[in-house]
């Protein structure tokens, strides 16, 4: 069963647009990592929120508490999908650069992605 693609539109026939399973693992690894602790409803704990470290001065200290901050939230919120294998974060200029490596329970297949957070100038 296809699942629903992140963020929500609408595929070339107009129906709700949907993708494969790997790349729904990485749209929820997405979601974990970018939304705000309380701003989902009903579900306040959710979330890692480096959106909010685009306030902060992008350090080798910001990168270490986000490597905490990342790992803790996968494992607490994607244990029932992935094992976290490894998360390194590099701050490039004006942005923190997340690279996650993982493998999927289901099939025990290893991946990794990268994202990237807008962050402050040094």
């Amino acid at each position: 069963m296809p699942d629903l693609d992140f963020p929500y539109r609408f595929s070339g026939l107009g129906r709700t647009a949907t993708t494969d399973r790997d790349d729904h693992i990485r749209d929820l690894i997405h979601q974990v990592l970018f939304t705000a602790p309380g701003e989902r409803v009903m579900r306040p704990d959710f979330g890692a929120g480096l959106l909010q470290l685009v306030f902060e001065p992008n350090s080798a200290t910001l990168a270490a508490t986000t490597q905490l901050l990342v790992q803790s939230a996968l494992q607490l919120h994607l244990a029932h999908l992935i094992a976290v294998q490894s998360v390194e974060v590099g701050n490039d200029d004006a942005a923190l650069r997340i690279d996650v490596r993982y493998t999927v329970l289901l099939d025990r297949t290893e991946h990794s992605a990268t994202f990237t957070a807008p962050g402050a100038t040094p």
